[in-house]
């Protein structure tokens, strides 16, 4: 990879980051969450369209592994409900609060990233995460392929069918989620 296309990934990398933390610092939620009514999230992706499909994938990282969950649902839910039913846990930056740096406690806060641009670099969550190392909000339409979310984590809705993804990039990899 030439120092050029890094420079051009990290440019598209941290404006699609500052677009997205704008979105959901301060964008208040179109409509009134549905009530979580205690479903129940089994492991594994959704049949069909029987309810919404929420992958985490933070395999790139030391120590990280990917997971699947599938919150039934016969109408549109929160994406907050859904990662509050699967038990994710999302931290914020000092600076956004509603931008996604950490995610079950990765990237570790005491440990290098294992980045080959920045062997050192440790995330404090200080501010916007560096653009060779970040958590991305993926949204897959039923039927369809993966891109980038358009709104936060805050405001976002999915359908039965769909498939939510938080996917954390390493170093340009991987580029999008897989499943």
């Amino acid at each position: 990879m030439t120092l050029q296309t890094r420079l051009l990934a990290l440019a598209s990398a941290t404006a699609l980051a500052l677009s997205l933390a704008a979105c959901t610092a301060t964008t208040e939620p179109a409509e009134t969450p549905t009530p979580t009514t205690a479903a129940a999230v089994t492991e594994g992706a959704c049949a069909d369209d029987s309810g919404v499909t929420l992958s985490v994938d933070a395999s790139a990282l030391p120590g990280g592994s990917a997971q699947e969950w599938c919150r039934p649902a016969d109408e549109q839910i929160a994406v907050a409900d859904l990662l509050e039913d699967a038990e994710v846990t999302l931290q914020g930056t000092d600076e956004y609060p509603d931008f996604i740096c950490r995610v079950n406690g990765l990237p570790s806060a005491d440990e290098p990233l294992g980045s080959t641009e920045d062997p050192e670099y440790v995330e404090t969550c200080a501010s916007t995460p560096p653009g060779f190392g970040y958590w991305a909000l993926w949204v897959k339409p039923a039927g369809g392929e993966w891109a980038y979310a358009e709104e936060g984590v805050a405001t976002l809705r999915a359908q039965p069918g769909e498939s939510i993804g938080l996917l954390f990039t390493l170093d340009g990899a991987p580029a999008a989620p897989t499943s």
